[in-house]
């Protein structure tokens, strides 16, 4: 009478244990991705413990040193109304987010603020909070 094996091996794999990691990994990469601020440019911000709700179409910065950028184009002043007429168009309630260093001295934001009123943009100055 022959012997028969009991123990057979099993050829599939189960993968509820993978799926749960790779799930675990999108939920991290989807949260870290939301905190990463899309502008690199090194600014000090006044201090303010106003808020609004407003979503800018784009941003307008200048540095300490007097650069300003449009998003994270670095433009001239003198072209500054050029390229926010290419980047926001004519949208109606076009909110513009300005973005200065505390030490910019008044007269250049007063340009950004001339450029658009003269667009009817709305601005929104940045701060950072107290």
């Amino acid at each position: 009478m022959p012997i028969k094996q009991r123990n057979k091996v099993s050829a599939s794999f189960s993968l509820a244990g993978m799926s749960d990691i790779v799930f675990l990994l999108l939920i991290f990469f989807m949260i870290t991705s939301t905190l990463i601020h899309p502008t690199a440019l090194k600014l000090m911000l006044p201090r303010s413990s106003q808020q609004t709700s407003a979503k800018p179409m784009t941003t307008v910065s200048i540095t300490s040193d007097l650069m300003f950028y449009v998003e994270t184009q670095q433009v001239e002043l003198e072209n500054l109304e050029a390229v926010l007429r290419q980047k926001v168009g004519s949208a109606e309630d076009t909110y513009i987010s300005l973005h200065s260093d505390e030490s910019v001295p008044w007269k250049y934001i007063v340009e950004v603020l001339k450029i658009a009123n003269r667009n009817k943009y709305k601005v929104i100055g940045a701060t950072r909070p107290e």
